[in-house]
């Protein structure tokens, strides 16, 4: 770490702004390692001078406080072994998240509009930088997608757990009967690559379409074509973006989400030919329920992979679901 702190003071350091940046990010990556660990170490030090203390002066209200300082410490090492578990060559980086609704119309587009939500709660709770790429509304309620651009230590490590369909049971608002409805969304979590790692002729095997973007965006918005379709012509792949106020910045932001959906494209194949090898499909098919969210006739959100339940489901909707995570992480690297 030092010597990246070193050559971030180089005089130069911001000529090539690109590559400064990436060494920024290589930086708070290591940061939200070894910071943690010194905090910790800092931690435990006091921990054992206060319990020292009370048990010389037979003080049981010190050596109460010293017990309840050490549970507290014991959930920050088990949270920090976790992340130090995170070693995927992209877990560190930052991601793409997409939610689409299901079958169900406004429903399942209402519902990936909540869904949108709790994530957007949950990365101001952890202090994402947040960006959204692409938003396309329901015809009544909601959105039929959103994608969002997320960055910050490990946030693809984290997020791609969060990848499946997601279930809600609920009493219809859009029911004049009030009956209830099921209705489902999906979520997709792609890392963000860099170009060198997926080699592309971005002009034989890419087609490019432009189109005026559509939604909040102020004066710029409707008046020229800056929005930028891809589609990758051997897979059908296709991505879009429409946030950015220039052609050119679309275009280069499809570009990484186009990257990203095709190495994800490639590790499913991969997975797939595993799978038929080992006899293990449940483990690595995609698509797959991971949670539900009940709110009627009872209130409880179950996650379907690690069976972990929780009663208070508004705190879960907006945006408490770092439970859910830690769960499912510690379940896939037990099975790993």
């Amino acid at each position: 770490m030092a010597a990246i702190e070193q050559k971030m003071s180089a005089p130069n350091f911001w000529d090539n702004a690109e590559s400064a940046q990436k060494v920024v990010v290589q930086l708070k990556t290591l940061k939200a390692i070894i910071v943690p660990i010194t905090e910790l170490s800092a931690k435990i030090e006091d921990l054992q001078t206060l319990h020292e203390l009370g048990a010389e002066a037979d003080d049981k209200e010190t050596l109460t406080e010293a017990a309840d300082e050490a549970e507290k410490l014991v959930a920050d090492l088990d949270r920090l072994e976790l992340r130090t578990m995170l070693a995927g060559p992209h877990d560190a980086g930052n991601c793409y998240i997409s939610i689409h609704a299901g079958a169900g119309g406004t429903e399942s587009c209402d519902w990936a509009e909540m869904l949108l939500r709790m994530y957007l709660r949950h990365f101001e709770r952890n202090r994402y930088k947040v960006e959204q790429i692409d938003r396309l509304g329901g015809e009544e309620a909601g959105i039929r997608s959103s994608t969002l651009h997320v960055a910050g230590p490990y946030a693809y490590g984290y997020l791609s757990c969060e990848r499946g369909v997601h279930r809600l049971v609920r009493i219809s608002p859009f029911d004049s009967a009030k009956r209830r409805h099921t209705s489902f969304a999906s979520v997709d979590v792609l890392p963000e690559l860099d170009e060198i790692e997926i080699e592309i002729d971005w002009g034989k095997e890419i087609r490019e379409d432009t189109y005026r973007a559509s939604g909040a965006g102020g004066q710029h918005v409707n008046k020229t074509s800056s929005a930028v379709r891809l589609t990758h012509l051997e897979t059908g792949i296709v991505t879009q973006c429409q946030n950015e106020r220039s052609q050119h910045q679309n275009r280069a932001q499809a570009r990484k989400m186009l990257m990203a959906k095709l190495y994800q494209h490639t590790q499913a194949k991969r997975d797939a030919e595993l799978a038929k090898m080992y006899g293990d499909k449940g483990e690595i098919a995609f698509g797959h329920q991971i949670r539900s969210y009940v709110l009627y006739p009872y209130q409880l959100v179950r996650d379907e992979r690690t069976e972990l339940k929780v009663s208070n489901t508004d705190a879960v909707l907006d945006g408490d679901i770092q439970a859910f995570i830690d769960a499912a992480l510690r379940d896939k690297l037990r099975k790993r």
